[in-house]
């Protein structure tokens, strides 16, 4: 058997998520692709796919096997791509993971001069708040937005920053009284991000200390536009970056709580796996995302 369509179809299933989906793109059977498949499990000693009527699902050597051979297809393409890098040619997919929100707000204008720069790269972009594996799930590129990158084995380059503000309607404010120190805030109705990583105690300073506070969100809720919603309809306080806030700050539609108080900065990062050689594609579409963001920090004007 050829190794390379063994893992080719391998890979595709994995991807597809059924056997019917990833013959159709190969252009082969079901029964054809089933059959690769279990040859390939006979020939390595192991199962690498929990098969049942409805479902596949990979076993945790199909996992680790699954990474290597996208690794490899991703090499493989990466090789064709060279060829086209030396006659001056950006070419193939390039698959990104991106927050929906962000995604949304400020990927999504960038897209279409993107291609029209590079009319030779085809993109499939996935908008989720989850931190996706970009090995295991085969993605080029991904935007995170967090305080610190965790992750050694990827590559980032800092697109931007934003700063995070607490903030609320006025509505709320008027009913429920305007907090004046953060141990307040414990006794206020709070809106919270399902994957803000200090979870639910609040960590804030101000220019000569530092306070702690545990608070017990009404609401939790995994994207940062939705908890803008909420806040907005006068449903509690949100701490949130300005790239989602500042347009409703600079309105007066949300009022900064506790200026004097700050947390972290979040940085928005590009991050691409570690590779001897990093292909045409995706630094093109870096080094476009970096022109594209320079400079913004989503800054707002008081009402």
């Amino acid at each position: 058997m050829d190794r390379f369509r063994e893992i080719e179809t391998f890979v595709t299933v994995v991807e597809a998520g059924s056997f019917v989906r990833a013959a159709e793109k190969l252009r082969i059977s079901k029964s054809v692709a089933s059959r690769i498949v279990s040859d390939l499990e006979e020939r390595l000693g192991g199962r690498l796919l929990q098969r049942t009527t409805r479902t596949l699902s990979l076993t945790e050597a199909g996992q680790a096997y699954y990474a290597h051979c996208r690794q490899i297809l991703d090499e493989l393409q990466e090789a064709d791509s060279a060829v086209g890098m030396f006659s001056s040619e950006v070419v193939g997919l390039v698959k990104v993971n991106a927050p929906l929100t962000f995604g949304t707000l400020y990927l999504a204008r960038c897209w279409g001069e993107f291609l029209k720069r590079f009319p030779k790269v085809k993109l499939d972009v996935t908008l989720m708040d989850r931190m996706v594996d970009l090995v295991s799930e085969g993605y080029d590129l991904a935007i995170r937005i967090t305080r610190q990158l965790q992750e050694s084995s990827l590559i980032s380059r800092k697109l931007a920053s934003s700063r995070v503000v607490m903030c609320a309607s006025s509505d709320y404010l008027q009913k429920h009284g305007v907090p004046q120190s953060p141990g307040e805030l414990a006794n206020h109705e709070m809106i919270s991000y399902s994957y803000w990583a200090p979870g639910d105690r609040l960590q804030l300073a101000s220019e000569d200390k530092a306070e702690g506070v545990k608070v017990s969100p009404r609401l939790r809720v995994n994207n940062g536009d939705t908890c803008r919603a909420a806040a907005l309809a006068g449903m509690g306080i949100i701490l949130q970056p300005t790239f989602i806030v500042a347009k409703d700050l600079s309105a007066g539609n949300l009022v900064e709580i506790l200026p004097e108080w700050h947390s972290d900065e979040v940085g928005i990062y590009a991050v691409y796996p570690v590779r001897r050689h990093l292909s045409g594609k995706v630094r093109a579409l870096v080094d476009y995302l970096s022109d594209a963001f320079r400079g913004e920090e989503w800054n707002y004007l008081e009402p």
